[in-house]
C-alpha cells in the first residue's frame, strides 16, 4: 500500500484496507497484490489535489468596474470571497502578490492595488495561480 502511494509521489494521504476474510488462501504474494489494487482504485476514484500554501490579499474596486475585474481576477488568481458594499472587496489567493499588484496596476492605471492579508494553505485548482 505504501508503494503505491509514494509510487504516486503523494503525501498527506491516509488509505485504509480492511479484510474481511481471515483465511490464507491467497498467500502473502496475494494479499500484497490485493492490498496495493485496493490502494491504486481508491486513488484512482478519489482524485489527487495539490495544495499550496498562497498568499491573500483584498483587492478593493469601484462596483462599476467590479464586474471587468472579477473576470481578470478570476483568471489569475483563486477568488476566495466577494464583498459588496459601496466597493467592491475581492479576497484573493496567489502564490505572488507581487504580481498580482503589478497586473492590478497596469489593469487601473496604478489606480487598485492589492492589500496582502498574510498565507493560507489552499487546494490549487486554477494552475494560472
Amino acid at each position: 500500500m505504501l508503494e503505491v502511494v509514494t509510487g504516486r509521489e503523494l503525501s498527506d494521504v491516509v488509505v485504509v484496507v480492511t479484510r474481511w476474510f481471515g483465511g490464507i488462501l491467497l498467500g502473502a504474494g496475494g494479499l500484497v497484490r490485493a492490498y496495493g489494487d485496493a490502494t491504486a482504485a481508491v486513488l484512482d476514484q478519489a482524485g489527487v489535489r495539490r495544495r499550496e500554501e498562497l498568499a491573500i490579499g483584498v483587492v478593493t474596486v469601484p462596483v462599476a468596474e467590479s464586474g471587468a475585474f472579477e473576470h481578470r481576477l478570476r483568471q489569475v488568481a483563486d477568488v476566495v470571497a466577494v464583498e459588496y458594499g459601496n466597493a467592491v472587496n475581492f479576497t484573493v489567493a496567489v502564490r505572488d502578490v507581487d504580481d498580482l499588484d503589478r497586473q492590478l496596476a497596469a489593469w487601473s492605471s496604478g489606480s487598485i492595488r492589492v492589500d496582502p492579508m498574510g498565507s493560507q494553505w489552499r487546494d490549487v485548482a486554477n494552475p494560472a495561480l
